[in-house]
């Protein structure tokens, strides 16, 4: 225990428990919304909401369906290793990040989990989301996308502060 008593300790844990929180409702979500469209979109059915379909597809290979033909054992040591070395940079930096940059890569790291959850199943990752023009694609897809374009506008923004704060007398 820290000086300042039980208080002082559950500061500091604050933001850890707030990227396992993080991590574990987008987690959750995703895999709940492709359970959903495994049962509900099976047999060739289609959603059309416009711009976008609702269609059920499985990707046995890493983003776009490359390396679909890498044994999937390979695939999920490869992907392990690699969601391992981010939770545990997550994990080491989210007590001093910013709240953007943790927000960021709570949400990375959250497609990253997901998508790996889905593959270890059956070695293949549920997509659903289509629009024809771009590859089938998940939720955790776009938590990775748009966590990582967060992850560079927040570091950005960051580097730009402390140039800032340099520059001064």
């Amino acid at each position: 225990m820290t000086a300042g008593g039980p208080l002082r300790d559950l500061g500091n844990r604050r933001p850890r428990i707030f990227l396992i929180a993080t991590v574990a409702v987008l987690v959750a979500l995703d895999l709940g919304i492709k359970a959903w469209a495994e049962r509900d979109l099976a047999d060739e059915r289609s959603v059309d909401l416009g711009v976008i379909q609702l269609r059920l597809t499985f990707n046995p290979g890493v983003s776009f369906g490359l390396g679909d033909g890498l044994p999937s054992w390979l695939v999920l040591t490869v992907t392990g290793l690699l969601i391992a070395a981010l939770a545990t940079f997550s994990w080491r930096f989210s007590r001093a990040a910013p709240m953007p940059v943790a927000v960021a890569l709570a949400v990375v790291l959250a497609g990253a989990v997901a998508n790996f959850l889905d593959r270890a199943a059956d070695g293949k990752v549920t997509d659903y989301l289509h629009t024809g023009w771009f590859p089938t694609f998940n939720g955790a897809d776009i938590y990775i996308t748009l966590g990582a374009i967060a992850l560079g506008l927040a570091m950005l923004r960051a580097e730009r502060a402390e140039r800032s704060q340099q520059s001064r007398p």
